[in-house]
Order: structure tokens, then sequence, then C-alpha cells
């Protein structure tokens, strides 16, 4: 029977949420009691972190396995020296106090998902001769400070307005879309506002999707899972008509932040906006999402992006079909500031019957960062008018089979794909 009892491994937290990044010490103690005197060749606390993917595909003959391996560092510390007489304890309590460092440089943060990790961890072990050694180990919740970085370069304001345009039998659509925020943190609310021309004779519905992709990459392969977070689907807009639809969708509490510092996985987040039309094309934007923690977010308060041209991620463009011939306006649309801070279209804005296109939606400039809602354009005099609300929250039916796989750079929700 070992002489060793209750070998624990315990370290000091940083902050509350005991989190680590680059450059952060890590300190703690090792503590075990012994039975008896008992000879220990060595004693040591090694902390490390790296980054694995593996998945398989076929089956039988043709089954083929892939993995990728990243190390980003390895720390170790000797509290007991390599001795080949070895070092006696006496018996008793014996408790070992360490202190390691992370190195400096950019590493990405924690994750675990189907296909692979990224994992930090402390591991401390005790050798004896001719014995099994003893240890102990924990995983470190890492976050990189790299983020900020990354969200310097999402949050310039860009984007220009458009429409995507899609023939059919019997008329054309057209929509164009926006969202108050690309850079945002778990429990945000995201307000989307989507303008919808329906000129044609078919029934639309538009439908809001918050989707997270992780891709995983091997020996120059990919593996991604595509799954959908938050589903909203809106009213029916009738044929020949001009819709202007709002909704706000919930960032999961739970949601772990974006990736894109790895060589081997990453995790993206994005909107997509879109409209489901039976037996036809499904015109769509999609707005890229980058999550970051809390205290990240707070660093770039009124954010905004868009509006963003439907189908803007690589979908099939109509440009060189005719422009549709748009009934003239003006069509009944709300005016005044809308429940989620957006100005909806001035009335005076109609379809312009010679090119079919549409003015840009008043977009004002918040000062000292407020948001846009507490301060309505001048032009904007009148409410919106009441009515019951175009979203229902709640849970939606399932949506499978008006998933079809997107084109372009996102993948159908909710399957893995491999290239």
């Amino acid at each position: 029977m070992s002489p060793i009892k209750d070998f624990t491994l315990t370290h000091e937290a940083l902050n509350e949420e005991d989190t680590f990044s680059e450059g952060d010490p890590v300190s703690g103690t090792v503590t075990f009691t012994l039975s008896k005197d008992t000879k220990v060749k060595s004693l040591f606390i090694k902390a490390k972190g790296e980054a694995r993917v593996h998945w398989t595909e076929g089956s039988g003959d043709n089954k083929k396995s892939y993995s990728a391996h990243r190390r980003y560092f390895k720390v170790k510390e000797y509290l007991l020296g390599e001795n080949t007489e070895g070092t006696v304890l006496p018996q008793g309590v014996h408790c070992f106090k360490f202190r390691l460092a992370i190195p400096q440089g950019e590493m990405p943060s924690s994750f675990k998902g189907f296909h692979g990790s990224i994992a930090y961890t402390l591991e401390a072990k005790m050798s004896r001769s001719w014995r099994w050694p003893t240890g102990a180990h924990k995983e470190l919740n890492f976050v990189s400070r790299s983020i900020s970085n990354h969200c310097q370069v999402m949050c310039p304001l860009s984007g220009t307005v458009g429409k995507e345009v899609g023939v059919f039998s019997k008329g054309q659509v057209s929509m164009s879309a926006t969202v108050n925020k690309k850079v945002c943190a778990p429990g945000d609310t995201l307000s989307v506002v989507a303008k919808i021309c329906n000129s044609s004779s078919k029934t639309m519905k538009p439908k809001f999707s918050l989707q997270k992709k992780v891709v995983y990459r091997a020996s120059g392969s990919t593996n991604s899972t595509d799954q959908s977070l938050c589903k909203m689907v809106g009213e029916t807009i009738t044929e020949n008509s001009e819709e202007t639809v709002s909704c706000q969708i919930k960032v999961p509490d739970d949601v772990i932040p974006s990736l894109d510092n790895c060589e081997i996985l990453s995790v993206e987040y994005y909107l997509k906006v879109y409209l489901d039309i039976s037996f036809a094309f499904d015109p769509e934007v999609v707005f890229p999402l980058f999550i970051v923690p809390s205290h990240v977010a707070a660093l770039y308060p009124g954010e905004a992006m868009g509006p963003y041209p439907a189908g803007a991620t690589g979908a099939p463009s109509y440009s060189d079909f005719p422009a549709p011939a748009i009934p003239t306006g003006p069509y009944p649309v709300p005016a005044g500031p809308g429940p989620y801070g957006y100005p909806a279209p001035d009335p005076t804005q109609h379809a312009s019957t010679a090119s079919g296109s549409y003015s840009q939606w008043p977009q004002p400039v918040a000062p000292c960062g407020y948001p846009a809602a507490a301060f309505p354009p001048p032009s904007v005099q009148h409410q919106a008018p009441s009515g019951p609300p175009l979203f229902q929250q709640g849970a939606p039916p399932a949506y499978v089979s008006l998933f079809p796989p997107s084109h372009g750079t996102f993948e159908g929700a909710g399957s893995d794909h491999k290239s």
C-alpha cells in the first residue's frame, strides 16, 4: 500500500473569474501526507498549453484519420530535484509552494469541441524508484489578451447600401438589413432591422438566425460544425408589398468567445437574415459577429455596422438581370424611431420607378456614445403606429427543412462538412 495520501494540487486565483492570460503568474501549493518515512526521487510542477484536433472519415479499408497538434508553451519547476540517491521525507503532512509564469506571446483561449480542444493544464508529479508515480492535475481557464487586437479590426464602421435582386416567375424581391453591433458579449441583445420589398406574386417570411461555426484543420483537410443558437421568424409578407421589420436576438449567456488565432481550429459567429420563399432562392444577409468577454466588449460602446447587401457573403449575383419595374409608392411604412433605436424609413423616401432602388435609411450619429434612439433626427416628428408585435419570442418550430446549405463561406446548419 502506498504511503502517500491526499496528494492535492491547488492554485491561487488572480481574479473573480479565475482566469489566466499571457504573462500571468501561477502560484499554489502541492500538499500530501506520508504514513511513514518515504524516499522520494523527485517532485515537480509543470504548466503547459496545447491544441489538438482529431477526426476520422470513412469506414473499413477506406477509413482515414486526421490529427494535428500545436504546443504553445511548457514550463517545469522541480520542488525536489532529481536525485539518484533519493530524498527521504519524514512521516506527516508536507506542503510545497510553487510559482510559475505563463510566457508572453499570442495564444488562443481555452476551448473544448467535438473534434478538438485547446487546453492549459497544471500538473504535479512525485516519482519514486520502482514505483508508479503519484500525481494530480487541473485545467486553467485561459483567456487570450489578443482578443482586443482582433476587436480593433472588426470595429471600424463599414458597409454600403445594396440589395440582392432575385428573379422569379412573377416578380422580384429586394432586401437590405442592419444590425446594431458586430462586437458583442454573452448576454447582449442584437437589434436587427430589415427592409423588404416584395414586388412578386409570392408570399414570404423573414427569418433571423444566430449561428456558431467551428472549423477543425489537419493535414490539409477541414471538418466543420455549424450550429444554430437562436432562431426567430416574422409574420408573412404579402405579395406586392413593402415592409420594414425588426427583431431582437439575445446572445446566449453561456457562449464562448470567438477564436481566430489558432492554426488548427477556429470558432466563428454570424447572424443570418433571410427570406423564406417557397420553390425559389432565398435572398440572405450575413453579418459576421465577434463575441468577446464582457470586460472587453465594454471597450467598444456604441459601435455599429451595416447596412449590408443581401447575399454579401457569396450568394449568386443577379446584376445581369434588368432592374424590376416596382409599382409606384409611397408604401405604407411607419414613421418615427423604431422600437429598437433604428429610425424607420421616411415616408417620402419611396421607391424609384426608374431604377428599382431604395433610398438609404437615415443613420444618425449618436453624440458622446449614447444610443441613437435617444437622438432622433430632426425630420422625424411622428411616433410609429401601435399594433401587434411582428415577432413572437419563444420556442419556434424546427426549421431543419428550411435551412439548405448556404453558398460561399458558411455551410448548412446542424451538420459536419469536410473539404
